[in-house]
């Protein structure tokens, strides 16, 4: 399975941004995509994941702030993220894992917010 994520960017604190990823090869499914987040000196944490079936979990820090989407029929899965504060700057690495495959992560994409 590859993906391949885009969307990152820089935007003020208070402003939006969108990420998309694409999973492409062999697909189960049954399966959940998702975002998890590195910023500098952290370890890699939980953003949000939807489960095929539509099931979501989101980290406390960014519930009512982001939004989890997919569409299945494109294998894409998209993370709305509004009211970006300072603390969401990191390296957003879209991830895919079916039972029992192993996961894959993409390549991560830089979001910077900073005044």
């Amino acid at each position: 399975v590859q993906l391949q994520a885009s969307g990152g960017g820089s935007v003020q604190p208070g402003g939006s941004l969108r990420l998309s990823c694409a999973a492409s090869g062999s697909i189960s499914g049954r399966n959940y995509m998702g975002w998890y987040r590195q910023a500098p000196g952290k370890q890699r944490e939980l953003v949000a994941t939807m489960s095929s079936g539509g099931s979501t979990n989101y980290a406390d820090s960014v519930k009512g702030r982001f939004t989890i989407s997919r569409d299945n029929a494109k294998n894409t899965v998209y993370l709305q993220m509004n009211s970006l504060n300072v603390e969401d700057t990191a390296v957003y690495f879209c991830s895919y894992i079916a039972p029992g495959r192993a996961g894959h992560w993409g390549q991560g994409t830089q979001v910077t917010v900073s005044s």
